[in-house]
């Protein structure tokens, strides 16, 4: 229960403006053996909830932009801001993205986007990322024997 609990912690921090990588621990219990089922439950939703903190932040603090403490460069923050003008609540689906899918999230409270659209939508591509992860995870993980053999 533990290993769930730090998957979804590890993957919660790494959605926020915190440098985490989840997959590192996702992988790892995988590897142990773990049932991949919870683990990509766990690692999905607390990313998607980690998104949401982005969330809540845009909505409320973006008049602390000013500040050097503020997460995001006026740059990221525009162009996050132009392509979330451009595809809308849509571009969501790509919040997993490592560059960029944290400022979508933020832009998502700036731009009022309801709370369930955006729990939704980065649910499901966040969900889709974690099973590509552990889709790879298994495919390599089941090649090693193979490669062991070649030499």
């Amino acid at each position: 229960m533990i290993s769930y609990g730090l998957l979804f912690l590890s993957a919660f921090l790494a959605a926020t403006l915190l440098p985490f990588y989840s997959e590192v621990v996702l992988i790892t219990l995988l590897l142990e053996g773990k049932p991949v089922f919870p683990l990509w439950l766990a690692a999905t939703s607390g990313n998607t909830l980690g998104a949401a903190v982005n969330w809540v932040m845009g909505r409320y603090l973006l008049h602390f932009q000013d500040r050097s403490w503020f997460p995001f460069k006026p740059g990221s923050l525009s162009k996050s801001q132009a392509w979330f003008q451009r595809y809308g609540s849509w571009s969501l689906l790509f919040a997993w993205l490592p560059v960029g899918g944290d400022a979508l999230t933020f832009v998502a409270g700036i731009m009022r986007v309801r709370l369930w659209v955006l729990l939704l939508l980065c649910g499901i591509g966040k969900g889709l990322r974690y099973g590509v992860v552990i889709w790879l995870t298994d495919v390599t993980e089941a090649s090693l024997p193979l490669m062991e053999g070649a030499g």
